[in-house]
């Protein structure tokens, strides 16, 4: 029998099913870990009243702890966000604000947008950046499609200490269009292998993708030298970096990025349990290039009397507009909200600002690494210069048992690394920012020093 409004009947599902060659519904999750899959529908109390559905929830809620101190990054960090940005964002003309599809009567959101586009640009490097992507893990899928569509090629090429997440959602977008990823080892300094490297160009490479700072915080400083055996092997260099790094570290255009991507969430945005979030995704001017780019960019032009400027988009390749079949991306209602928290954030902190917030937290961090080094902590696990995150791991104590402990006394301590990296062992990668103090370190490790007595 078919309904109006359950579309998906058994029949319906056995003939998309035997459509697309699958023979089970759960084929198409083979990719998720089990342990995420219910076996079964969950056991639901009721039906309840309003009043009752409202007393249940409150008091699961309440099993929550707060006033727990957070040192956990790996791709959401803990930021301040200054009080003037949650301000500008309130306001309804940016939050009610959809894709302004009549520039004449949106100049406010796209001028807005086209500021995060250009102080974004400066931050990186780089000549284009796009507002926006749904998160860095998108940004970096969709930077290894844009490879693809420029250079050609089926390889992409990925340093060893990226962020796992990132390359599953990147694993994910390039399984369709018959692409592989290929890691490429570190040495114990933290740099990429770059004879490694050497060895596995070719011209069936599309890009080679770098973080600096890497997924474990340390920092890359051989970049340049990467970046010329990249180029000279006629492949795309992508570089993935933290915004607030970029108040420190060269830009990653400046060392020869033909890509730029990262994660705009440090930039204004909370961490709110793991999103929204919003991707950067940036290039060097190409026209070939920026044709194959993804999203949408906004551009200043001028009224037909030349006497204002005007602010329209001039790029739009969605899934939605005119032939789809020949989109560009599936991206498609982005981050714009996101993009103007960030946009206010960069224009209060300013050059400066945001110079004294990255030396700020790169001298937080290494005075973290000290003061645990001190406790009998073996810490970093990477010989070099870390920034905001860095790994750690104790002798004769599992990770698992670290977290718990530091749980305990109020601190969520960090992510455990033994399934994405075994060769680190029991690690834990942890993230120190602007909003730990002194004494939040010092508790940190206090209590790394307890557990082991």
């Amino acid at each position: 029998m078919s309904h109006r409004y359950i579309p998906n009947t058994d029949q319906s599902i056995s003939e998309m099913l035997r459509e697309i060659g699958v023979s089970d519904i759960w084929e198409l999750y083979s990719d998720i870990d089990g342990r995420y899959i219910l076996p079964r529908p969950p056991d639901l109390e009721g039906p309840m009243t309003e009043m009752e559905l409202y007393e249940h929830v409150k008091n699961i809620l309440s099993k929550n702890r707060s006033g727990l101190k957070v040192f956990v990054g790996g791709g959401v960090w803990p930021h301040y966000i200054p009080a003037a940005v949650t301000e500008i964002v309130s306001r309804s003309e940016y939050v009610t604000s959809y894709t302004p599809y009549q520039p004449e009567a949106s100049q406010g959101v796209l001028t807005a947008l086209f500021e995060f586009q250009s102080m974004v640009a400066d931050l990186y490097g780089v000549d284009v950046v796009n507002s926006s992507m749904y998160d860095w893990a998108t940004a970096v899928a969709e930077a290894f499609l844009m490879a693809h569509r420029y250079r050609g090629g089926h390889r992409v090429l990925c340093a060893r200490y990226v962020s796992p997440v990132r390359l599953g959602v990147a694993r994910t977008y390039l399984a369709p269009a018959g692409l592989k990823l290929e890691e490429i080892p570190h040495n114990s300094d933290g740099e990429l292998d770059v004879e490694a490297l050497k060895e596995r160009l070719g011209r069936d490479v599309a890009a080679v993708y770098v973080e600096n700072p890497t997924f474990l915080g340390n920092i890359m400083s051989g970049l340049r030298a990467v970046s010329e055996v990249v180029h000279d092997a006629g492949s795309l260099l992508v570089v993935g970096a933290e915004p607030t790094s970029l108040g420190l570290l060269r830009p990653p255009g400046e060392y020869g990025a033909d890509i730029v991507v990262g994660e705009g969430q440090p930039l204004g945005l909370p961490m709110s349990f793991g999103g929204p979030l919003m991707g950067i995704l940036g290039c060097k001017m190409d026209r070939r290039l920026l044709q194959v780019m993804p999203g949408r960019l906004v551009g200043l032009t001028e009224t037909l009397n030349r006497d204002r400027r005007a602010f329209t988009m001039i790029l739009r390749t969605r899934e939605q507009d005119i032939r789809r079949h020949k989109a560009t991306s599936n991206i498609c209602t982005n981050q714009a909200l996101c993009a103007i928290a960030a946009a206010a954030y960069l224009s209060i902190l300013g050059k400066r600002g945001m110079q004294e917030l990255a030396r700020h937290i790169f001298a937080k961090t290494a005075y973290m690494i000290e003061v645990l080094s001190k406790n009998g902590v073996e810490v970093p696990l990477v010989d070099a210069p870390h920034y905001m995150e860095f790994t750690y791991r104790m002798e004769g104590w599992r990770n698992g048992e670290i977290l718990e402990k530091l749980l305990a006394s109020g601190i969520v301590g960090g992510i455990p690394l033994r399934r994405a990296f075994p060769e680190l062992g029991d690690a834990i990668l942890t993230c120190v920012t602007e909003v730990h103090s002194k004494e939040d370190i010092l508790k940190y490790a206090g209590v790394l020093a307890g557990g082991r007595v």
